[in-house]
């Protein structure tokens, strides 16, 4: 199972560079060669991505990894999903750094 996050991430940098290497996505964000294969391998059974064969500038067969119509939309969705998520984040963190604020103002008023 791809991790909405993962899925997010490299629907964006597909997009960004859709000739980018499978090795090349994995050290992006960090993952194992293993593991950017297996979710790239399952975009495309989703129906997200879409592979094609081009020969790159060392002479050899490459991919070229394109959002589909389907893809860009659930790349959207998980943005607004995304988005929803961090706002809450940074109102609660914002919210505990006041109080912590607070609290600071009280022990140097004491």
């Amino acid at each position: 199972m791809v991790s909405e996050e993962i899925r997010h991430k490299i629907m964006v940098l597909l997009e960004n560079r859709p000739e980018m290497s499978q090795r090349e996505l994995a050290q992006e964000l960090n993952i194992s060669l293993g593991k950017a294969n297996y979710c790239i391998r399952a975009l495309i059974r989703q129906g997200a991505v879409k592979a094609a064969n081009f020969k790159n500038s060392k002479n050899r067969k490459a991919y070229m990894y394109v959002l589909t119509p389907l893809g860009i939309e659930q790349k959207a969705s998980l943005a607004v999903k995304f988005l929803k998520i961090k706002m809450q984040e940074y109102d609660l963190l914002r919210r505990e750094i006041e109080e912590l604020r607070r609290e600071a103002d009280r022990h140097r008023a004491n």
